[in-house]
């Protein structure tokens, strides 16, 4: 009788426990959220303020009773920011589309091919990934003055064509692949470059399209470099449209203008990932889990 109450006993501290866990759990991941969400929140509260009210707030307020659209009109009129976007879109599907060349080939041949040096190559490759960013713009900006590309598509897009993380992430993907399968194609006389493309580049198809979504988002994003190289209009990019907004909106600091495009711009980015965020996770899983 004694060993049943203690049973119970034990059974319902561990029930007790459990609850306990999983509601600090679910605690720290609410204010997680909060903390992530409170700047996109921020952000749609501010478009859509008026000037007015937003300059009258001393003491900035979490809400709004007199919302308005008009900074979104205001955001299209104050820029061109329409023609910004038609760059983006050029910039981020041509440096996205030459990256997959690049990148595919590379790490198929530091996975599968056999050649001398291969490991060594493959050490100094990665140590590029501790050279600081700011020593390569300075780099990248040199070149592409000295080349004559500045103001131009392909000053733009030639330094962002090549990524040694992707090219590791695929690379580690890539070796994942069963070595027979590869042995079997060389004996049905299977080149390498047909075994590339119909059997590894369908495996991994999920890593594939993880990099290709992150390369869209980077590229979206990309301030500094187009902010660097070019002061033509004609080639300015949604971010260089927000700054402009900053700078010139109506001769003042028009912030509510300025969130309300970056709401816009940030859309297509925010839609992209929670469509593709199952895809997003599982090519991350893949290429960072070996065997």
């Amino acid at each position: 009788m004694n060993k049943a109450l203690d049973y119970e006993k034990i059974a319902k501290r561990t029930k007790i426990r459990s609850t306990a866990g999983k509601a600090l759990i679910y605690l720290l991941l609410v204010i997680w959220a909060l903390a992530v969400l409170f700047p996109f929140y921020w952000m749609v509260l501010t478009s859509v303020k008026s000037y007015a009210t937003y300059n009258s707030e001393y003491i900035p307020k979490f809400y709004t009773f007199s919302p308005t659209l008009q900074n979104y009109s205001d955001a299209f009129t104050a820029v061109p920011i329409a023609r910004y976007f038609l760059n983006t879109i050029i910039y981020t599907v041509i440096t996205t589309g030459i990256m997959v060349i690049v990148t595919v080939p590379a790490a198929f041949a530091f996975a599968r091919l056999n050649f001398r040096g291969k490991d060594l190559v493959f050490t100094l490759f990665l140590a590029l990934m501790m050279i600081p960013n700011e020593l390569v713009i300075i780099t990248n900006f040199t070149t592409i003055t000295n080349l004559g590309l500045r103001n131009s598509f392909p000053g733009l897009i030639l330094p962002s064509v090549m990524s040694v993380f992707y090219i590791y992430l695929l690379k580690e993907n890539f070796a994942q692949v069963p070595d027979e399968l590869y042995y079997a194609a060389k004996v049905d006389g299977t080149s390498d470059l047909k075994y590339m493309f119909k059997v590894m580049i369908p495996i991994c198809r999920p890593t594939i399209v993880t990099i290709l979504i992150l390369k869209v988002i980077e590229c979206w994003n990309s301030y500094v470099w187009p902010r660097l190289i070019t002061d033509d209009p004609n080639y300015y990019l949604v971010s260089n449209g927000i700054q402009e907004i900053r700078e010139n909106g109506f001769g003042r600091e028009n912030i509510p203008a300025m969130m309300a495009a970056v709401v816009v711009i940030s859309v297509p980015l925010i839609i992209l990932f929670l469509v593709f965020r199952n895809k997003i996770m599982e090519g991350v899983a893949r290429g960072g889990t070996k065997g």
